[in-house]
């Protein structure tokens, strides 16, 4: 599921260039996975391509759409307006990938009625009512981590069964409501990780030739496989 995403952004790209067709090969090569896989995830939604000829991209994007439920647009409310929250309310490539960005909250008066991308900064009291007239289907917290448990309990209490989190920490929600987080400051440790054994690879007597490079790259990568376990 989490690798459907990235097909779609890879077939919305190559329907945006006049591409009707597409190879397992050269999907794969645009989704950043191997076409064994590919054709694998794709068997799954009953598309087998065609021999000789490959996917057909319309219909394609047509089955994950309606696997990942894209097939309405959902409303998003996006509680916490700082850089962050303010970028993301006034990014445009939300609408295009079936999602709509209904409403904006935040507790700072001085926030409060904001003007962003058309929509009106609301104060987090006003909520319940604006949740139930948009009929909001996901939270988006973009809150200071000191504030971002209360915003997650309100969510919840308002209906919001999904929710993804931005704040440095985390959450806890009700069995039923699906929490998905992103963290910039772990992305880029991570990276960080990437580059220190890099450099020590590079440190190495030969650099990063013959069996140095060898030995220490099956280390590296067990290393890197333990991290992410």
């Amino acid at each position: 599921m989490a690798r459907l995403p990235e097909y779609l952004r890879a077939l919305h790209n190559l329907a945006d260039s006049g591409d009707d067709t597409v190879s397992s090969e050269g999907l794969a090569a645009a989704a950043g996975v191997n076409s064994a896989k590919l054709r694998k995830d794709l068997s799954h939604l009953g598309s087998y391509g065609t021999r000789g000829v490959g996917y057909d991209v319309a219909l394609l994007i047509e089955q994950i759409e309606y696997v990942l439920g894209l097939t309405q647009c959902r409303a998003v409310a996006l509680v916490g307006i700082g850089n962050l929250g303010h970028a993301l309310a006034g990014y445009a490539g939300f609408a295009s990938r079936g999602f709509r960005i209904a409403a904006l909250f935040d507790a700072d008066p001085a926030r409060v009625g904001e003007e962003i991308s058309g929509l009106t900064v609301r104060h987090i009291d006003e909520l319940p009512t604006i949740a139930a007239e948009e009929s909001i289907a996901i939270g988006v917290i973009a809150t200071p981590a000191a504030a971002a448990q209360t915003v997650a309990d309100q969510l919840v209490a308002v209906g919001v069964t999904s929710i993804l989190n931005f704040a440095p920490c985390v959450l806890t929600v009700p069995e039923g409501v699906d929490m998905r987080k992103v963290d910039l400051a772990i992305e880029l440790q991570i990276l960080s990780f990437h580059e220190h054994r890099k450099a020590a690879l590079t440190a190495l007597p030969g650099g990063l030739v013959g069996g140095a490079e060898e030995t220490d790259g099956r280390a590296g990568r067990a290393g890197v496989e333990a991290v992410g376990s």
